[in-house]
């Protein structure tokens, strides 16, 4: 049957065709008083997506799988519960759908690290429903991981910020971005053009290390202060101890010599990660710790108070995300995750659009 009961999606059936998307019916789980459904609009296409459907990060996935988890579309149905959002509001869903939101690390407004957590696709809920994501007509999320979307922003331009937005503000403002602070970014794809973004918007002063040099205008005109080309030989020597932190939005980490990254750090710094490569880390010893004192660590996506927070200074200062826009279609979602996938000239990130030509005007 369709919506309610099914929404209408392009799915992956077979991780080894993952870039082969057919559309059919899957369904959506049993409708709840504190849940809110989306019509989608948008959805950005986010590495996650591609590291899922294949198989780049060794997990079973359940099939036939929708992906898509930086979700902008308009509320058409809200449950008797749901306080903050009604039928006809614009909204976004991210990478997380659901949580206990009655344990100790909910409370203390880390819900993103929830033990019982659910992915916004992938995930089982307990009646055994696989949530799927934004590739398809309608998601059903809980009011907690839906946020109104302000006035101002473009719905193709903010989709992204839902998952890679808000996966770089988080470990930001948890770090301490602001005046006064040196903030360096590694990668300059979709993460860290994000990355750069929001350290310049916190008020940092941000320079970009890439091992790529041709995007140096790139990260000059996003706001960097100055770029910095990791393929220059003992190019980390001027730099010692200067960052107060690093985040390493890059999924290449398993070819770094980590050693001299966290020799630009200042004593007692942080090289964090938000890129996930497929590949191990590589070995190091506690050794390479001590000569700046640093620590090394990770995050994942955000909380719901960050979101909100992100989202209002993405308005206040009109912040905008660099993107290339792709129809949805079964055509379209393959071109998105292989150009993605291979890299292939991505500035700096996807959004499939135009979702009613294809599902029509939804209610």
């Amino acid at each position: 049957m369709p919506y309610p009961d099914t929404t209408d999606a392009f799915v992956v059936t077979d991780i080894k065709k993952w870039s082969d998307f057919k559309r059919q019916e899957v369904p959506l789980k049993k409708f709840e008083d504190h849940d809110v459904d989306v019509a989608v609009d948008a959805c950005g296409v986010c590495a996650s997506d591609v590291h899922k459907i294949n198989g780049g990060w060794g997990e079973d996935i359940p099939l036939p799988l929708c992906v898509g988890h930086e979700i902008i579309g308009k509320a058409v149905k809200v449950g008797p519960k749901v306080k903050d959002i009604k039928v006809g509001d614009r909204v976004g869903v991210g990478a997380q759908i659901s949580a206990d939101l009655t344990c100790a690390v909910c409370k203390s407004d880390n819900e993103n690290y929830c033990p019982n957590q659910i992915d916004t696709y992938g995930g089982t809920y307990p009646d055994g429903t696989i949530s799927q994501g934004g590739y398809s007509s309608h998601v059903r999320a809980h009011e907690y991981f839906t946020f109104k979307i302000p006035d101002g922003l473009d719905t193709a331009l903010v989709a992204p910020m839902l998952c890679a937005g808000l996966t770089t503000y988080s470990p930001l403002k948890r770090l301490g971005a602001g005046p006064g602070k040196k903030v360096a970014i590694v990668g300059l794809g979709g993460l860290g053009h994000f990355g750069v973004l929001w350290s310049v918007a916190l008020g940092a002063e941000t320079y970009v290390l890439s091992h790529s040099p041709n995007k140096k205008e790139d990260a000059l005109s996003l706001g960097a202060k100055e770029f910095i080309s990791t393929k220059d030989k003992n190019w980390a020597e001027p730099w010692r101890f200067t960052f107060d932190f690093i985040i390493n939005c890059a999924d290449a980490t398993d070819r770094f010599r980590l050693p001299d990254y966290f020799s630009t750090l200042k004593v007692n710094g942080t090289f964090h990660m938000v890129g996930f490569p497929d590949k191990p880390l590589p070995t190091l010893m506690a050794q390479d710790f001590a000569p700046t004192g640093c620590f090394l660590g990770a995050s994942h996506i955000g909380n719901r108070p960050e979101m909100i927070e992100m989202l209002e200074l993405a308005a206040k200062q009109n912040v905008k995300s660099w993107v290339e826009t792709i129809d949805i279609s079964a055509e379209g979602c393959k071109e998105a995750v292989e150009r993605v996938y291979n890299g292939d000239n991505v500035k700096f990130r996807f959004t499939l659009v135009n979702y009613d030509k294809v599902f029509g005007k939804r209610a």
